[in-house]
């Protein structure tokens, strides 16, 4: 049961959060890696909701279900590109900032894959995942909602 439904009670604020979703969907950040990073960034924050939809978009998209099985541990394959390592280390050094204060070493590796804009545009899609994450999980909006109110 969701404690607030952020979405009727501050339609506006949700309206910006969407519109930075657009300029992100446009952006110069590949759809599949997108959606690596929205779905990396929403299972360390435990957002169940965002797991659900972020996961279905992807494979809706054409992602391959094993990569996005083995998303928690991309550490240990070799099913992503050495930009996709680099996209989500970054994304977890973000996502985990208090911890980690995004170490020279991930940003590092990340500049040798993304030019300035790039990065710029991976900054938002983790930063904007992450905010979605904390509305979600705070309010606690449930899976099963996101199921009845939107196509899968």
């Amino acid at each position: 049961m969701p404690r607030l439904k952020y979405w009727t009670v501050a339609p506006e604020a949700v309206k910006l959060m969407m519109s930075l979703n657009a300029y992100l969907e446009k952006s110069s950040i590949e759809a599949s890696l997108r959606h690596l990073v929205k779905l990396r960034v929403s299972q360390i924050n435990g957002c169940a909701y965002c797991v659900d939809l972020h996961s279905h978009e992807a494979l809706r998209d054409g992602e391959n279900s094993q990569r996005l099985h083995c998303l928690t541990v991309w550490h240990e394959t070799e099913l992503f590109t050495p930009r996709e390592r680099a996209a989500l280390a970054y994304a977890e050094s973000i996502t985990r900032i208090a911890d980690t204060h995004v170490p020279d070493e991930d940003y590092d590796r990340v500049e040798q894959h993304f030019n300035g804009p790039e990065l710029v545009d991976l900054t938002l899609t983790i930063s904007t995942m992450n905010a979605w994450n904390r509305l979600a999980i705070s309010f606690r909006r449930p899976v099963a909602e996101r199921r009845s109110t939107q196509a899968t």
